[in-house]
């Protein structure tokens, strides 16, 4: 990705910003459904005891350079909420001239922090236009007390968040993507799940890292998208049974998919400003998500260059 395809995006956003393309958000929003908002808000509480002590202070698992050199814009806008644009981080490879694959990545429940730009710089780095949305509204928290009502206010409307989902996945498609995976950790998990759900014939790859899922065959049935799962074996919020139960009804559905519980390993095991973060794990969850994304998405005889 060249800093001229990096103009044509910039150009592409203006467009988004003048209203021709962009999706507006909360418009005629439906009434959110009673048992997915209580859901959720159990969902909600369960993460907050997971992130009790948790803080934002990054460890040197947050200081891995991406594969290749990356070009990164942290302030592209994608959608419009209201009268407010929101941005998003953009980043691909520099040495890269036509469109690529592309990844809508979902932050946790801490927001779009520095954290999620330097993953979304990692997966641009294996060759791929990475989009990291924000359903925050340009807010993130430095407590797991912010946090918690950041995720509240989503669970509680969960529509603007659909919305701007749509955007990013139609931003990426204008942007000439040829194939689109999300990839998402902890709230982003979730929503990863829940992109899957909104695009079921059109999205091309899942990946859930210790998100909260769903054994609902109706919900889970018109899923094409090949899913991938990652999670801990110790997580207390995203429990074990929760998991086996979402696997066991892909597996009746003869859904494509891989799910792995990493004994030991708790929840957010993959992010390296958090007290669970176990660089073993995260090592491995990372290479069976850049496979899984390169087989689904890039092209055989790139091998992702």
């Amino acid at each position: 990705m060249s800093r001229i395809m990096l103009g044509k995006l910039h150009a592409l956003a203006v467009l988004f910003a003048a209203g021709f393309v962009l999706s507006a958000c909360n418009r005629g929003a439906p009434e959110p459904d009673a048992a997915e908002v209580e859901a959720g808000r159990e969902n909600v509480e369960a993460m907050a005891g997971e992130h009790v002590d948790d803080t934002t202070d990054p460890s040197p698992g947050a200081e891995v350079a991406p594969a290749r050199d990356v070009i990164a814009e942290s302030r592209l806008p994608y959608a419009e909420s209201g009268d407010e644009l929101v941005y998003g981080h953009f980043a691909a490879p520099s040495d890269v001239f036509e469109p690529l694959p592309a990844l809508i990545v979902i932050h946790e429940w801490w927001g779009l922090n520095d954290n999620v730009r330097a993953m979304a710089d990692r997966l641009a780095g294996e060759g791929y236009m990475v989009l990291a949305v924000d359903l925050y509204g340009g807010k993130t928290a430095a407590t797991p007390e912010e946090a918690r009502v950041l995720m509240l206010e989503v669970v509680e409307d969960p529509e603007p968040a659909r919305e701007n989902i749509r955007a990013a996945y139609q931003f990426l498609m204008t942007a000439g993507a040829p194939r689109i995976g999300s990839v998402g950790w902890c709230f982003g998990g979730g929503w990863s799940l829940n992109t899957a759900m909104m695009f079921p014939e059109e999205l091309d790859a899942t990946v859930i890292y210790y998100g909260a899922v769903t054994d609902d065959a109706d919900k889970l049935l018109p899923i094409a998208s090949p899913i991938l799962g990652l999670f801990g074996a110790e997580d207390t919020g995203i429990k074990v049974e929760s998991v086996e139960s979402f696997r066991a009804t892909l597996q009746r559905l003869r859904k494509v998919h891989e799910v792995h519980i990493y004994p030991g390993a708790g929840h957010a095991f993959a992010n390296p400003t958090g007290n669970n973060y176990n660089a073993k794990v995260a090592e491995d969850a990372w290479e069976r998500t850049t496979e899984f994304l390169a087989r689904h998405l890039l092209p055989a005889e790139s091998d992702g260059t």
